[in-house]
Order: C-alpha cells, then sequence, then structure tokens
C-alpha cells in the first residue's frame, strides 16, 4: 500500500544552508589561518633577534679559560715565581651516579687525606658552572697517576687533568717579599672581576703577589660551546685564546735576599736593602719565613696549625709590619731636627756625664756608659752614641718640632709604594698621647724619645727608607719592588712621595754623613770593628730595650731570658761618598749591635764587589 503523506523536500534550502555553512567555515579557517600567520610573523620578524638570543642561551655557553700567570723575575733575570705543569685528580659531580661508592673506590687507589676531601666537598658547594671539574689531589706523583690512570675506565666522572700551578723555587727566604697565591674564596671575588675568574682556581693572596694581581692575572680565553640539555659539552662552536699575564722584573736581588736571610742565623730578625738612587728594595727579608709552595693549593689544617701557633711567628712580616724603637739609630734625625730649629750646633760643648735630669732631685735617665763621656760636642755625640745629649736635646725642644722634623722621613708613615700590608709604626705627638692615654705629654715623654724608646715605634722599612734621604744628602724616594711590568716602568700614581727634604742648611747633611762615617773610623766610634773595608762605610748602630729599667736599675743579660735581650739593630750606606746600597739590619734580642754590623759589612762586601760565597752562585742569574 502506497504511503499517503508524501515528504517534500527543498533541495534549494538545503543547498542555501550549506553553502552558508562552507563560506563560515572558510572565514572561519581563515581568519584563524590570519591570526596564525600574524602570530607566526610576530615570532619570526618582530622577535626574532629575542627568541634566537634564547635559543642560544639554551644552547650555546660561554666558557672562560683562565691564562698562564705572569712569571716574577729578580734584577739578574733569576725566576722567583713559576708556573709548573702537574697533573692534578678531579671529579665532574654531575657524572657521579653514586659519591658514596666512588669515595671508597678512590680511598682503595689513592692515599687522600680528610682535608682533601673537605676541600672538595667545599669547593663543589661554591658557585660553578655545570659539568666544570673540581680538583680532588693535586700534584699526583707518577706512582700515584699510574694506579689511578689504570681503573679510570669505571670510575665514572674522574679524570686525570694536566695544569699549571704557581711554584716557589726559592721557599721561605723569599716569602714575605713575594708573597703567594692560594685558591679564590667567595671573598676573593669581591674584589675583583669573579666572570674573568670563572673557572680560575688562585688568586695572589700577599707580598708582589697580591698587589700586582691585576697585571699578573692576564685576560681569559673564551670559548663558546654547544651544550646538550644537561648542559654538558658536546662541540666547541668558537675560541679566543687566554692571554698571559704581564711579566713582572723586580730590583730585588736573589743572591743578597738568601744570603742576608741566612746571615740572621738562629735570630728572629729582618734586613732591608735599598737603592738609595731610586728606592729600589733590594732585599726584604723577614725571619723565619716559610714555604710559600703550601699555600698554592690549600694548605693542610695541620701544617697551617703548626706555622700559626709557632712562638717564632714564621707568618708575621717583621720587614713591613714588626714595630720595634729604633733606639739610637734615630739619633743622627735628632741631630739634624736639633740644627733646623736652632737648639744645637755642630760646634757647642756639652758635658756628658753619665746620667740626664730633668729636674736637680728628679729621676735619672741613665747613659749607656755608666761613667759617661766628659766633654763632646754634636758629631761627637754620634760617633760615641751619647744617650745623655740626646736626653737634653729632645727635652729642649720638646716633643712638636721632632714630630713634625721626622715625620718627613717617613716615620708614623705607611712608606711603601707596591706591598700592601706596612706597617705605619707610631711617631708620637702630644695630640695622640691625649687620645690614646687621655694625658698630655710629659717632659720624660721627650726625653725617652729623644734616644728611640719611649712611646716611638718603626717598621724597618721605615728605618731603612729614613738613611736612604740620609745618604742621598736630602733626596727622599719611597720604597718599591717593581722595577719594570715586562719591559714598562709602572706608574704607581704616588710620584708625590718622592720629594726633596730641604734643610735651612744644607751643609748639615755632609756633616751628618761625616760624623755617621766616623762611627766606623773613629778609636771610639760604636762601629769600629768594621774598620779595614775598602770602600767606605758610614752607619750607625742601635741597641732597642725590650723592656723597662728601673732608675738605678742595671741590664744583666747573663740573668735574663732570651726573649728579654734587647734588640741590636745597625744602618748603614756605601760609599759614603755616593752610596749604591742602604741597609737595616735587626736581630731580636741580639743583644750586642756588632752582630747587625757584621752582617752589614758583608752585605756591603759581597754587593759591591761582588764577593758572595760561591754556594749562592745558582742564583747569580744573567743580567742580559
Amino acid at each position: 500500500m502506497a504511503n499517503k503523506h508524501h515528504i517534500f523536500r527543498n533541495y534549494r534550502q538545503e543547498q542555501s544552508l550549506t553553502q552558508r555553512r562552507v563560506i563560515f567555515a572558510a572565514v572561519f579557517v581563515l581568519l584563524l589561518s590570519l591570526v596564525l600567520m600574524s602570530r607566526l610573523f610576530f615570532l619570526q620578524v618582530v622577535e626574532h633577534e629575542r627568541y634566537v638570543t634564547k635559543a642560544d642561551d639554551n644552547r650555546v655557553m660561554l666558557v672562560t679559560e683562565p691564562p698562564p700567570r705572569g712569571l716574577i723575575y729578580d734584577t739578574n733575570g733569576v725566576v722567583l715565581a713559576d708556573n709548573r705543569p702537574i697533573h692534578s685528580l678531579t671529579i665532574t659531580p654531575e657524572r657521579v651516579a653514586d659519591f658514596s661508592k666512588l669515595k671508597k673506590e678512590l680511598s682503595d687507589i689513592l692515599n687522600i687525606s680528610e682535608d682533601e676531601w673537605s676541600a672538595y666537598d667545599q669547593r663543589r658547594k661554591e658557585y660553578r658552572r655545570p659539568y666544570q671539574s673540581i680538583t680532588l689531589k693535586s700534584q699526583l706523583t707518577d706512582q700515584e697517576w699510574a694506579r689511578v690512570s689504570v681503573d679510570l675506565y669505571k670510575l665514572d666522572g674522574v679524570q686525570v687533568e694536566a695544569q699549571l700551578t704557581r711554584f716557589y723555587p726559592y721557599g721561605e727566604a723569599f716569602a714575605h717579599a713575594i708573597g703567594y697565591v692560594g685558591r679564590i674564596t667567595q671573598k676573593d671575588l669581591q674584589r675583583v672581576d669573579s666572570q674573568s675568574y670563572q673557572g680560575a682556581q688562585f688568586i695572589g693572596k700577599t707580598g708582589i703577589e697580591g698587589f700586582y694581581e691585576s697585571k699578573l692575572f692576564g685576560r681569559p680565553g673564551i670559548s663558546k660551546v654547544e651544550v646538550n640539555a644537561r648542559g654538558r659539552i658536546m662541540e666547541e662552536l668558537e675560541r679566543q685564546n687566554p692571554v698571559p699575564g704581564e711579566n713582572l722584573h723586580l730590583y730585588l736581588d736573589a743572591r743578597l735576599q738568601q744570603y742576608a736571610y741566612d746571615l740572621l742565623g738562629d735570630y728572629k730578625g729582618s734586613v732591608v736593602a735599598l737603592d738609595p738612587k731610586n728606592g729600589g728594595i733590594l732585599a726584604l727579608v723577614s725571619k723565619p719565613g716559610f714555604d710559600p709552595n703550601l699555600f698554592v693549593r690549600g694548605i693542610s689544617s695541620k701544617n697551617y696549625a703548626a706555622l700559626r701557633d709557632s712562638k717564632r711567628l714564621p707568618l708575621f712580616n717583621r720587614a713591613l709590619r714588626g714595630g720595634y724603637p729604633p733606639a739610637s739609630t734615630i739619633k743622627p734625625f735628632m741631630a739634624l731636627a736639633g740644627l733646623e730649629y736652632g737648639f744645637s750646633s755642630w760646634n757647642e760643648r756639652y758635658y756628658a756625664k753619665g746620667y740626664y735630669q730633668i729636674n736637680p732631685n728628679g729621676r735619672r735617665y741613665r747613659d749607656w756608659k755608666r761613667e759617661g763621656h766628659g766633654w763632646i760636642n754634636l758629631e761627637r755625640s754620634i760617633i760615641e752614641s751619647v744617650d745623655t745629649y740626646y736626653y737634653q736635646l729632645a727635652h729642649k725642644m720638646g716633643i712638636t718640632p721632632i714630630h713634625n722634623f721626622l715625620s718627613q722621613f717617613g716615620f708614623g708613615e705607611r712608606t711603601v709604594l707596591d706591598l700592601n700590608g706596612a706597617g705605619k709604626g707610631l711617631l708620637p705627638s702630644n695630640e695622640w698621647k691625649k687620645a690614646r692615654y687621655k694625658e698630655s705629654w710629659y717632659p720624660g715623654d721627650s726625653v725617652n724619645v729623644g734616644i728611640g724608646q719611649g712611646f716611638m715605634v718603626a717598621t724597618p722599612i721605615q728605618i731603612a727608607t729614613a738613611v736612604t734621604a740620609i745618604a742621598n744628602r736630602g733626596d727622599y724616594y719611597s720604597p718599591r719592588m717593581v722595577s719594570t711590568i715586562d719591559k714598562d716602568t709602572p706608574d704607581f700614581g704616588l710620584k708625590g712621595e718622592d720629594h726633596k727634604i730641604k734643610i735651612k742648611d744644607s751643609r748639615n747633611w755632609e756633616h751628618m754623613v761625616k760624623a755617621m762615617r766616623r762611627v766606623v773610623t773613629d778609636s771610639k766610634g760604636t762601629a769600629r770593628r768594621l774598620q779595614g773595608a775598602s770602600y767606605s762605610i758610614a752607619g750607625k748602630t742601635g741597641t732597642g730595650q725590650v723592656f723597662s729599667l728601673q732608675e738605678d736599675e742595671e741590664y744583666d743579660a747573663k740573668n735574663l731570658e732570651k726573649r728579654l735581650h734587647d734588640h741590636a739593630l745597625f744602618i748603614g750606606f756605601a760609599p759614603s761618598e755616593k752610596p749604591e746600597i742602604v741597609v737595616f739590619a735587626i736581630f731580636e734580642n741580639g743583644g750586642s749591635s756588632s752582630k747587625p754590623a757584621d752582617l752589614t759589612k758583608q752585605l756591603f762586601d759581597a754587593y759591591l764587589k761582588d764577593d758572595y760565597p760561591k754556594k749562592y752562585n745558582y742564583l747569580k742569574g744573567d743580567r742580559s
């Protein structure tokens, strides 16, 4: 039976609807395409540089390579600070799956101390780039290298790397002058460009190494490397080689330095030798010293404790920081001050008893010669080192003229141009005592300063520099270590420190040199034991008290502990007419000033006549 309800379809309407839907979909797709294209245009064109940079940051890294450190030479070309190749055991932490297991395996192969493991753990906590190796054990011996190489294939993350390390061939005699490098700490990075030091292990800590760090370090190399997602280097894309640090050439004479150190024998003390023509430091000795090589790659806690706790204070730089009473070595300067301010003259006579009193019934300030010296003049006071003459002179002058005159010679100031850590000593004044002790300056204070005792303290480098001004007849040069940096003379920016000390009568310089020459040549001169040299020596002895004696108490070395013995001092220069070398020497608790005087004479012979013992020929070098 046929369907009675026939359904009529509207094909035209359906066609129209389909067309509208197609058009809508096409417009929608077109709009989406336009949005997508605009986004692609924005990313590919507008933001191109930004995203390329981001992509490179994820894919490319800049790695710095530390440069070889500049070398340090003495005046004759002897290398005092060298770079030596070594092999070190290193670990890359990112490549270690089980550190406890690795530690046990390495300990079975090599003798690795707890200090070395602790140092490694500390460096691992510090900032570094991913996959940068960390040194565990430095300077492997051939036997150690062979043992670990056999098992390297199964020690994940462990490798043996060739490295350059600092080496000081002449050890403790030069430690306080040259200084040393040590491992970089976070504190060190605060004073340098930390970016340049990425990958570097060492930095100058003390001495020349510390002061000239910016010159010795050089310019690091830069490598552009491709890394994977985990930061591991896959390929080197570009490379800029490191530029080695600049070489330093010192005024220091290695033979003179070592000879002076040895001549101090078992005594603690210091020797400073200067070139009076320019202030160049020929020798800067502090004894005892230490082996600076111990500090290069990290000193063990045991070795450091031994140095730190030693009663002989080997880490203390006596030449720069040692504070000593200048004792009678101050008398030439006191005499010049008296002449300058009209408190004395060369011809005025003075009767020197065995003591001096400020008041008739007051304290007696004793002369070293109990019976006194009789009638003397200013020149004779230098020759025989008459204490009472300088007691009365200092009393008449008072502290203000003394302070003002002596300050011109660098007393109370840091005088060294290119070494950090120098002490200022103490040149006292009325204002200083009021600030320090809340007391006025007393006449007795001036009396003590008159012979270089009391409140006055000076360092060996200060005393040597001051003597240089007398040797030069008034030309003062601040002491300096470096002669040239490669072939360029360094510009310290402190040229004003070199100056001419002006006095009213310039003839007093020559008179003083003559008096100091007679300290050696006169039959009563306190350094007459130095007679007989083929050149003329000008000098002055000194004996510095370690503790104060009571008014009528006598110094008895036989019944005193060694540490309470007087310090023995000597200043000298030669030839006195046209000096080529100035020396200050101090033997701590040395007693007699004959010890530093004899040492000075031996240094003069060696330097002026090239008369060194043959055993120092290895330090002769080649000036060419």
